[in-house]
């Protein structure tokens, strides 16, 4: 019987590279926004009135370009149900095609589908993609098989984004709300393009949505690649998130004099509402510049200690630093795409150095 399922589940993978897994004679498809589903990882979608942003639409020219253009792209929404469909696919329309040099489409484009904590297949934009194209992606259609109901969590792209028109299932599929997280809040994320998931292969393998899986957490992605300079409208919006933790996480300055104006205001900023709330620190990771810069990530690291020194001398009791190269130290190049960005493996280091403190400031159960 499990050699069975084994060659059915690589045939299934086989058709779906090729793509040829087809829809089942009658499919539903159910237009978004839908109550069927939950969007999670996007505060304002309801505010934005369905479309995809990371930050709210009617504050937009109170950020700069960049962050706006950037929060365009959903890196960290989840659409998230369960169901007993035995087909089910995704319709989209993306606004350009991907042209990333350190990511393929599949990390800058994909929508992947994982059933409960196991990776299935990614739908994604091609050469082609432009304003009007629509594109159906069937993740998977066992035809007559039993019916099975399923966790399904689909991740939307970490840099490109994406109108997702519709989910498709089988006409006498049903849709129920998926299982609930381990905690009503979320984890709130703010950096810079690692938070955002550079390099990452898949939009299911930045190192939050690793975290989320592992402990069962709902998350918000405010990363902003090249543009973590934490400007108080960001951090309004940060503290405008009622999170579970908030966890900062790198800078995109230059100097450490430039950081210094900012860094200390943007926690305050968090703490005038939230002054329980853990917030972690963490210091940069290692990256392959250390080798040349090292005045520069020497000064950071010290700086970002300094800062959360102070807090705690201060009597803050709920904030924490997490030293970068603890994440991903000297002797882990190897998880670097680009000699900055984490690749796959970088990211599974990342994650398992977080996973536990993120557990113990959450009082939830992780073995170490």
């Amino acid at each position: 019987m499990r050699l069975k399922l084994l060659m059915f589940f690589l045939l299934l993978a086989a058709a779906n590279a090729a793509g040829k897994i087809p829809l089942p004679p009658s499919v539903r498809w159910i237009k978004l926004p839908t109550s069927q589903v939950e969007i999670d990882g996007l505060p304002w979608y309801h505010e934005n009135q369905g479309e995809l942003y990371r930050l709210p639409a009617a504050l937009k020219n109170t950020y700069p370009v960049k962050v706006w253009n950037l929060a365009k792209s959903p890196s960290g929404g989840r659409i998230r149900f369960r169901t007993n469909a035995r087909a089910l696919a995704i319709r989209l329309e993306y606004p350009a095609s991907p042209s990333m040099l350190n990511m393929e489409a599949y990390g800058q484009t994909g929508v992947d589908l994982y059933v409960g904590h196991t990776y299935w297949n990614t739908a994604l934009a091609d050469k082609d993609a432009k304003p009007g194209k629509i594109y159906e992606h069937v993740y998977f259609n066992f035809g007559n098989a039993p019916r099975v109901e399923r966790d399904i969590t689909l991740y939307l792209p970490l840099y490109m984004g994406v109108k997702v028109l519709a989910i498709g299932i089988d006409s006498n599929a049903v849709m129920k709300p998926p299982r609930p997280f381990a905690l009503p809040k979320p984890v709130v994320y703010y950096g810079t393009s690692i938070t955002q998931g550079c390099c990452a292969s898949r939009s299911g393998m930045s190192y939050e949505a690793i975290v989320g899986r592992r402990l069962n957490l709902d998350f918000v992605n405010l990363g902003f690649s090249g543009a973590g300079f934490y400007e108080p409208a960001l951090a309004r919006a940060v503290a405008s998130i009622d999170a579970a933790c908030y966890v900062l996480d790198g800078s995109n300055f230059g100097k450490v004099d430039e950081f210094r104006k900012v860094f200390a205001p943007f926690i305050e900023t968090v703490r005038a509402r939230h002054p329980k709330t853990p917030i972690l620190v963490i210091s940069p990771l290692y990256s392959s510049g250390l080798l040349v810069q090292r005045h520069r990530n020497t000064s950071m690291w010290t700086f970002t200690r300094d800062v959360v020194s102070r807090f705690i001398a201060q009597g803050d009791k709920n904030i924490q630093l997490i030293e970068g190269t603890d994440l991903l130290s000297p002797l882990q190049g190897d998880g670097l795409t680009d000699g900055l960005h984490p690749n796959d493996l970088g990211f599974d280091w990342v994650a398992n150095g977080i996973t536990g403190r993120i557990a113990t400031v959450l009082g939830l159960d992780y073995p170490k």
